[in-house]
């Protein structure tokens, strides 16, 4: 059977299904359960974390090496210069900004640096090897780094250059993303940030027959150093 002909069968098949009035839903068609009766069920419905920081930690790295994002788990500032060091051969300038991590290692690599706090033309931003970031927490659930325009500096620092690199502690890892959403509104619900957003992996796109693609709308590649 073509393409073709598995889509007409399934528009067929969808076609024999009787569709509910306007504003009165059919019981077997739609079923209303209140927000509450969802919050209990939540964590059914989703696949299981793990009860410990070692398990969360594994099925990050295991969702981490299915969507192609490089995580590694270091043990000291010192580790973290020495892997980003490694990691630098090549890059020409890099952008960052100030946080309590990303503090630890602006300055230290020998390269021109782009501070976003401090104000930056876009331009210049793109055309830095790398951007460097902190984050509000990891989603041990899906592979997810969860940041914000407070968090990450700015809109733009984990967008546009090539290579979004991901600095967190251990226990920035959450196991699942209702707790990442409960960590939003515990920390922003007066005041949320405009900027936020959840990277699944490299920015990617299979558009074209299906093809996956790398770096079609940002950056290509995306690396997560967790001390």
């Amino acid at each position: 059977m073509s393409e073709r002909e598995k889509i007409l069968s399934r528009i067929r098949e969808a076609l024999t299904l009787s569709a509910a009035v306007p504003g009165h839903p059919q019981d077997h068609l739609l079923q209303v359960v209140s927000e509450e009766e969802a919050a209990q069920h939540i964590h059914e419905w989703l696949p299981a974390v793990g009860e410990t920081l070692e398990d969360g930690l594994a099925l990050f790295a295991k969702n981490s090496y299915e969507l192609k994002t490089d995580f590694r788990l270091v043990d000291s500032e010192e580790d973290l210069l020495a892997q980003l060091a490694e990691m630098a051969s090549g890059w020409k300038k890099i952008a960052i900004h100030r946080g309590e991590l990303t503090d630890a290692v602006c300055g230290k690599l020998g390269l021109p640096v782009c501070i976003t706090d401090e104000g930056y033309d876009a331009s210049y931003l793109e055309s830095c090897d790398v951007g460097i970031t902190q984050c509000d927490c990891l989603v041990a659930q899906t592979g997810s780094v969860l940041v914000t325009a407070r968090s990450a500096g700015g809109r733009a620092l984990s967008v546009l250059p090539p290579h979004h690199i991901v600095l967190a502690r251990r226990d920035q890892l959450l196991p699942d993303l209702p707790s990442a959403f409960a960590l939003l509104e515990e920390r922003y619900a007066t005041n949320y940030p405009s900027f936020i957003s959840l990277i699944t992996g490299p920015s990617r796109t299979g558009d074209i027959e299906r093809i996956l693609v790398l770096g079609a709308h940002g950056p290509k590649q995306l690396t997560v150093l967790c001390i």
